[in-house]
């Protein structure tokens, strides 16, 4: 038994619907705060590698008292230098690996998502139930717990369910409605792969990435974690694209790029694991209902363009777990004060993923000119030198 079991919240269950980061998360914070946990996940095993993310701000103050900083600490990823390159293939600008890191801040992590999730894991293996391969098929809640079929036949009871199952969550679909009434739609579509190996002409260590009109390519030299390629473009027919599939839509997209567009995409037509996604924003109005809740992409989704859906996921998470130790005794208190904390942090960065939308896939020259223009500044060695002094921080 743990330490806890003496609290109010000792005897209390929560089942979680996703073992992504938001999932995992919730996890360990519920864990610490005295209640049985059990996670269901309907992928057969857990996902590694992923994108690389920026983790700061309430994210990483979040990881900090949940006990898990050193060990995001240690999966930390040093970029040597960001490679600006032109459509021909020529290098345009670099920005060196001190002066990325002056501009990140101390108190900023890039991190993959899997590593995020693993470290999560880690630590409440031991302390929750997994299963995995399984799905949530119906979802039922009175006065005095919840109750949910899975797709083995079997039923799980809890005091409270958190659906943290991502972008597109069944968890949401069935309890607050179709997701068609929530979700707004960027015009912009992500996939990320990774890659056997690094394609010729690229330089170790560095991330590489080309910016033709409406899209562009990064890959992403991990060092012993390997290599990953990220595509982002707009798309006016995003839902049709989703349906396709990656290796359908994005040969379509970047078969006439140049550069090593066509390494990549050769690699790509034998990745069997290709996150590929629309670029959606949840706009939910209330995250809970009953003894439901929503957590994470399944609640808010600031998108990537935002650069802060993991931190927020954790810091949702480690929220959600003090709201419910400083209501033991009323979880629609608990659930209410929880999103009067955290709602207005998913807004605003929900304004500033629309704001910027337009940086990851510049429609115009002019466009891509004026994204890059502090990029060419901060590469210039004086200015780099400046910034580093500046901040204070050091390669």
């Amino acid at each position: 038994m743990t330490a806890h079991d003496t609290s109010p919240s000792a005897g209390r269950s929560a089942l979680i619907v996703g073992a992504g980061i938001a999932g995992q998360a919730a996890a360990l914070r519920l864990h610490q705060a005295g209640w049985r946990v059990r996670v269901v996940e309907r992928a057969a095993r857990r996902r590694g590698g992923g994108y690389a993310v920026a983790f700061a701000g309430i994210g990483y103050d979040a990881a900090e008292r949940m006990g898990v900083l050193p060990d995001l600490l240690d999966r930390h990823i040093t970029p040597d230098a960001l490679v600006y390159v032109k459509k021909d293939g020529r290098r345009a600008f670099t920005v060196p690996g001190p002066t990325v890191r002056a501009m990140a801040g101390e108190r900023n992590l890039n991190l993959l998502r899997g590593d995020i999730e693993d470290v999560f894991h880690q630590k409440v293996r031991e302390h929750a139930e997994f299963t995995f391969g399984t799905t949530v098929e119906r979802i039922e809640q009175d006065a005095d717990g919840v109750r949910a079929t899975l797709s083995d036949g079997t039923e799980a009871t809890a005091d409270l369910l958190i659906g943290a199952d991502g972008l597109h969550s069944a968890t949401r679909a069935q309890v607050f409605g179709p997701e068609s009434e929530y979700r707004r739609d960027l015009r912009h579509m992500v996939g990320v792969f990774m890659l056997d190996h690094l394609p010729e002409g690229l330089t170790p260590g560095t991330t590489a990435s080309v910016t033709d009109t409406g899209r562009t390519l990064a890959v992403i030299d991990l060092g012993e974690n390997g290599a990953a390629a990220f595509f982002g473009y707009r798309s006016e027919e995003s839902d049709r694209e989703l349906a396709e599939g990656p290796h359908t839509t994005i040969p379509r997209a970047y078969g006439d790029m140049g550069w090593v567009a066509p390494q990549v995409l050769d690699q790509l037509a034998a990745a069997d694991d290709v996150y590929f996604d629309t670029v959606s924003q949840m706009e939910v109005d209330g995250w809970s209902r009953g003894r439901v809740v929503l957590l994470g992409d399944a609640a808010w989704c600031v998108t990537l363009f935002a650069g802060y859906g993991s931190a927020l996921a954790v810091g949702g998470a480690d929220a959600l777990g003090a709201a419910l130790e400083e209501h033991p005794d009323d979880l629609p208190a608990a659930l209410a004060a929880w999103e009067r904390r955290i709602r207005p942090e998913a807004e605003r960065k929900q304004r500033l993923g629309r704001q910027v939308k337009g940086l990851y896939a510049p429609k115009d020259p002019l466009s891509l000119w004026l994204r890059d223009l502090p990029l060419r500044m901060a590469s210039n060695p004086l200015m780099s030198r400046f910034l580093q002094r500046r901040l204070q921080i050091r390669g």
